[in-house]
């Protein structure tokens, strides 16, 4: 009866960690989904300061590593660990180059306003 009884709380507990390990996720992704969309809102709702657009980019990036690294935990698979790695250096360099442009572009036209840009063709 003792042995039921322990392997019935264990069946129990086993189911507990379960629940509370999904419900993290859950709480993660929301996390993340929320991010996700700031970022698409940021670049719908202001299109005309390329600054704070490059910003959205950045903060969509930053909720899909979250997603990679959330499963690659989940998963116990490094793979998501180095694709959010590598999203995290390309993120790194596009702001880099973007941000040099944008500086080279205001110290020409005065103006980081994203109608103008167009004039940059040659």
């Amino acid at each position: 009866m003792g042995n039921l009884n322990s392997s019935l709380f264990q069946i129990l507990e086993d189911e507990l960690i379960i629940k509370v390990i999904i419900m993290d996720q859950v709480k993660y992704l929301s996390v993340s989904i929320i991010l996700f969309l700031l970022g698409i809102w940021g670049i719908f709702l202001n299109r005309k300061n390329i600054i704070i657009m490059l910003m959205s980019i950045e903060l969509m990036l930053l909720a899909v590593n979250l997603n990679f690294v959330l499963f690659s935990v989940y998963l116990d698979d490094m793979v998501g660990q180095l694709f959010a790695l590598l999203i995290l250096t390309v993120a790194a360099a596009e702001s880099a180059i973007g941000l040099a442009i944008l500086v080279v572009y205001y110290r020409i036209r005065g103006t980081v306003a994203v109608e103008y840009i167009n004039l940059i063709k040659g």
